[in-house]
């Protein structure tokens, strides 16, 4: 998930936040590559509670004792993201996320319409 919502930094360089904060300030949208791509977003609210049921589960999901390995980021992003709801909706005792698009999207740009005005009074 693409995770958006109130509390992002205005100039963190996510899309959601890149686009609402060039469009409050009036600036042309940026869209990288011919704009094929497709993401998938998330309101925080919606992932904060699959987290925190995921937490309470009690027993790891896959049992698994695999080790955490970090190595250099592939130099091909994916062009298509679309994740599969299935497992977190069976595991995870019916959570779906709730926050539709738009109603995230208000909620995050009357948040960072205040955080510009914060910044150019500052």
């Amino acid at each position: 998930f693409n995770t958006y919502g109130p509390r992002m930094h205005p100039n963190d360089g996510r899309v959601v936040s890149n686009f609402i904060v060039q469009a409050l300030r009036g600036e042309d949208i940026t869209v990288y590559g011919n704009g094929a791509q497709t993401r998938s977003f998330c309101f925080v609210d919606d992932l904060i509670e699959g987290l925190v049921r995921l937490m309470n589960t009690g027993d790891e999901v896959t049992g698994s004792k695999s080790k955490i390995v970090n190595k250099p980021l592939p130099g091909d992003d994916p062009l298509q993201c679309k994740p599969d709801l299935s497992l977190a909706r069976a595991t995870l005792k019916g959570w779906e996320p709730a926050t539709a698009l738009d109603a995230g999207l208000q909620r995050t740009i009357a948040y960072l319409d205040k955080q510009i005005s914060i910044d150019k009074s500052a």
